[in-house]
């Protein structure tokens, strides 16, 4: 099934930003008390904000009021009352920033968890996705997704509560003065501006997001393709093609290049715009009010009162325009990491599974059919038995089918037709946990984590002791080499194991199973990259590791099979005959002309 990564797809107007954001709400409630107190926060200092201008119209009306000097008690109280009202003045200041900090605090905790709780869910979603998914998605498309997602989900619970909730309070509580004790043209005003302003932003917010999903895309891009070229480093050196690489990449910048300044020249716009709104705004709104003062409707205190209600009012509203691009903008990142958690499973648990029960270990593969496409069968008809402590092979020309067994039976992949069983238990009944736990498996392609020596092999029993890693390490005959490296088991290996040889990576693997110890064992093509005097020594290691366990091998070598119970061969995906090596040799088959060719190549060597 192909599956295609969405973040390099074209810009789609098809994001649910109101779902997404009911979808962020369940990382919220867990500490639904925080927000509570944030949100009360909130309110306290935005009526601490809307206060001020009040207070500050009756200091200015205060001292605008005439002093007779034969007066002593009016001169008394003309001085008292301003000083009252200056004092209330600096309390609610202090008030909007204290409950602005008490906010700020309350809700750390909450946005940072909410962070973190996605991210975790992100990556155990991606780790729960099929094997299919991951050999066609884009690493380092999918790391910048989930980085921008999760940074995404932070900026909207900021934006949302530190700056669209506020702006909105501030708005409520504006509208009530302005309509309670003045005339409807100012409100008038104050809100048809406001909503012009809020309809322009959006439509040209709305025109210029497809810049914005395009910068994504080709960020996503870039970052993939300098990611691939960096893990596949030694492949680039092979070829020349650093020159190549390099050009791809800034290709790809090239495009995000122009989107980015397409963004910023249509902001430049957009900016300008919102700016001669407010203006006239704020213009109309103090004509008015001068009009009053000098008809003597209004004083002096209630044009310093409207000028700074608007200012107030308009301040946020102006970075409100930010926001709103910004929390597009956001919502579009979140969109792509959401949609990383729409991907579904192809592999999944049945309900009620139960774990499987591993007694014997006997396996059986039962009219296997399988194809990765509709295009190409891989598999047909495939039957065969594994008995409890059997060694049976599976050798056959590239491309037979031989890794597709090994992947089928640690379900990596369920079968079209027919069923596998262990046990006589069918692996598709039984928990994906339960069934990789009895298997343990040495791939052909081993690869490694960019950590110790110690820790790539603790990896199979992550409690194990540094004396049960040592013994593995020992079965798998690479004890010797470890100790010798300048850190020993500290030593760190490189990304994907880099820093060692395909020989040394795979000894490592086989330390890692050995030190799992299932009753069940897969050696996908396992000595493929040792020399003779190592293949031979590991071969010894893992027939005494194998005795007690049922194997199967998936061997292109095959003098590493010879002592196998049974040698399937596979030919385009059939199995074309099986047998001991010496039944197969005598049958003169296609087995035999395979071992033959081996042994005329081994000779001309």
């Amino acid at each position: 099934m192909h599956i295609k990564h969405r973040a390099t797809e074209a810009p789609h107007s098809e994001r649910k930003d109101l779902i997404n954001l009911k979808r962020m709400l369940p990382f919220l409630w867990s500490y639904k008390g925080r927000v509570l107190v944030a949100l009360v926060s909130l309110m306290l200092a935005k009526v601490a904000t809307v206060s001020i201008p009040l207070i500050l119209k009756d200091i200015v009306d205060a001292l605008d009021t005439p002093v007779s000097s034969s007066a002593g008690l009016t001169q008394q109280i003309a001085i008292e009352l301003p000083l009252m009202l200056l004092l209330g003045y600096g309390a609610l200041r202090l008030m909007n920033v204290l409950f602005n900090e008490l906010r700020d605090a309350i809700f750390a905790r909450v946005r940072y968890r909410a962070m973190r709780d996605i991210s975790k869910k992100v990556v155990k979603h991606l780790y729960d996705l099929s094997l299919s998914f991951h050999l066609q998605r884009k690493t380092g498309g999918i790391s910048r997704d989930l980085e921008r997602g999760a940074r995404s989900l932070s900026s909207i619970l900021n934006y949302l509560t530190f700056n669209i909730i506020p702006t909105l309070t501030e708005f409520v509580l504006v509208a009530i003065i302005l309509f309670s004790q003045y005339e409807a043209e100012f409100a008038l005003i104050t809100f048809g501006t406001v909503a012009i302003y809020l309809a322009y932003t959006m439509a040209l917010t709305e025109w210029r997001m497809h810049f914005r999903h395009e910068m994504n895309a080709h960020d996503s891009e870039a970052n993939s393709r300098a990611v691939d070229g960096l893990i596949n480093y030694e492949t680039v050196k092979y070829f020349n093609n650093e020159r190549y690489e390099v050009n791809r990449y800034n290709d790809t910048l090239e495009k995000w290049e122009e989107c980015a300044v397409k963004s910023t020249s249509s902001m430049a716009l957009l900016n300008f715009g919102q700016g001669a709104i407010i203006a006239v705004g704020v213009t109309l709104v103090m004509i008015s009010a001068a009009q009053g003062v000098s008809e003597g409707s209004l004083t002096i205190g209630d044009l310093v009162l409207v000028n700074a209600m608007m200012l107030q009012l308009f301040i946020p509203l102006g970075f409100l325009g930010i926001i709103y691009r910004s929390m597009k903008h956001s919502l579009a990142d979140m969109d792509l990491l959401f949609k990383l958690l729409d991907n579904k499973p192809q592999i999944n648990d049945i309900e009620n599974s139960k774990d499987l029960t591993v007694k014997q270990a006997n396996i059986e593969f039962k009219n296997i059919s399988f194809s990765y496409n509709k295009e190409r069968q891989i598999l047909h008809d495939v039957s065969f038995q594994i008995p409890s402590g059997h060694k049976v092979a599976v050798v056959g020309p590239s491309g037979a089918g031989k890794s597709t067994l090994a992947r089928l039976l640690f379900r990596f992949y369920d079968t079209d037709h027919g069923e596998i069983q262990i046990d006589e238990q069918n692996i598709q009944q039984v928990s994906q946990a339960s069934l990789r736990r009895h298997i343990g498996i040495v791939p052909q392609d081993t690869v490694l984590f960019n950590e110790s020596v110690f820790h790539n092999i603790q990896y199979a029993r992550t409690g194990a002791t540094i004396g049960e890693v040592r013994h593995a390490a020992k079965v798998a005959n690479i004890d010797e080499f470890i100790k010798s490296l300048p850190d020993g088991y500290d030593t760190v290996v490189g990304e994907r194991g880099l820093k060692l040889s395909g020989g040394e990576k795979q000894r490592i693997a086989i330390a890692r199973v050995i030190l799992k110890n299932p009753r069940i064992l897969i050696f996908d093509e396992a000595t493929s990259s040792l020399d003779s005097h190592s293949e031979q020594i590991i071969l010894r290691s893992l027939k005494e590791v194998a005795e007690e366990h049922t194997t199967l091998v998936i061997a292109h070598r095959l003098s590493t099979i010879v002592d196998a119970n049974n040698i399937i061969v596979l030919q385009e995906g059939r199995i074309e005959e099986q047998g001991t090596h010496q039944q197969l040799l005598d049958k003169n088959g296609l087995y035999a002309s395979l071992w033959n060719m081996q042994q005329d190549e081994e000779e001309s060597l």
